[in-house]
């Protein structure tokens, strides 16, 4: 598997002090300097993860996905080449931008860019995060996850599956497909919902703490407007998230807890009982909407199926996932 993880997200926004005060003080990112229309964030030790610029058009700007070394990066290259699809080995100074020692670039078939690259720069300096919390699950994890709209997902899924070598964790497809993929033992760090629309539907960072999860659900409720779904947990890798509007219109999920699978073992499957245990009522749809009612008859026929996420005693897997979180 040539990629290991998502190393990092640039956004585009105008909105950049709307962008500092979401990212620190709602998620607890740390802020560093960058150039007068960038705004970066650290959740880490790495020197960024997120890349806020006010020069590119509102909303996803890129995806930068990492692999281990640089023969893996050139590999990717020239397989990219072979395929078709117009790759650019990116000059130094865009990699000392994005901290990396080296990266390409090219577009999926919907056209979002795509940046991969090695050699991340590690920080000298300790992470401070903009409000108090016990810090983010990242390290081999990668960063957390992106989930893109997709007009069509029969066109992208060949393209990430078969020529970026995602691999397929479960799918669902039905009332509109859904697919989501891992590159390490993260469930999830990438996914697509076939909305028929363009563009990113979410990203997720996943803290250590569920208190900071719930802390940040109180500061989220707390500002008018900001809280997009209310706290839940999802059916299939079991996170323990709330979702919020981010300053540029896509949703941002906060979570803990979610399951860490084992890749080389792990058998793709299809799901059938929707995104949710319970809660993660879409606050943004209006109530009454068909849509809003499905996802909450699903949730209800999941209750009274009994179904939940494994309790600690019966999985020492998933037991040993939340020690090495506390």
């Amino acid at each position: 598997m040539t990629l290991i993880g998502l190393g990092y997200i640039g956004i585009g926004s105008r909105q950049t002090e709307a962008w500092d005060h979401f990212s620190t003080q709602l998620l607890g990112m740390q802020k560093i300097d960058a150039a007068a229309s960038v705004r970066a964030y650290r959740m880490d030790d790495r020197k960024q993860r997120l890349i806020v610029s006010g020069e590119a058009p509102e909303g996803l700007d890129f995806l930068g996905w990492e692999t281990a070394s640089l023969e893996d990066l050139d590999a990717l290259a020239g397989r990219l080449d072979n395929a078709g699809v117009a790759v650019k080995r990116e000059p130094a100074a865009l990699a000392a931008q994005r901290h990396v020692r080296a990266l390409i670039s090219f577009h999926d078939p919907e056209g979002n860019r795509i940046e991969v690259f090695c050699g991340p720069e590690i920080a000298t300096d300790p992470f401070r995060p903009g409000r108090p919390i016990s810090g983010f699950k990242t390290g081999a994890l990668g960063m957390g996850h992106a989930v893109l709209h997709a007009q069509n997902t029969d066109i992208l899924l060949p393209f990430y599956r078969d020529l970026l070598g995602f691999s397929v964790t479960d799918y669902g497809v039905t009332p509109y497909k859904l697919y989501f993929f891992h590159v390490n033992g993260r469930h999830h760090s990438f996914a697509m919902v076939g909305s028929g629309r363009q563009g990113l539907h979410h990203f997720m960072v996943e803290l250590l703490s569920l208190d900071d999860v719930g802390q940040g659900y109180d500061l989220a409720q707390a500002e008018q407007d900001r809280l997009a779904y209310t706290l839940g947990r999802h059916s299939n890798d079991h996170m323990l998230s709330f979702y919020a509007h981010s300053p540029s219109g896509f949703f941002v999920e906060y979570g803990w807890g979610a399951t860490v699978i084992e890749p080389e073992s792990w058998t793709p499957h299809e799901t059938f009982d929707g995104p949710s245990f319970w809660g993660h009522e879409r606050l943004y749809m209006p109530e009454g909407s068909a849509d809003r009612t499905r996802l909450r008859d699903m949730r209800l026929a999941a209750a009274e199926k009994g179904l939940r996420a494994p309790n600690p005693g019966s999985n020492c897997a998933w037991l040993d996932s939340i020690i090495r979180q506390e």
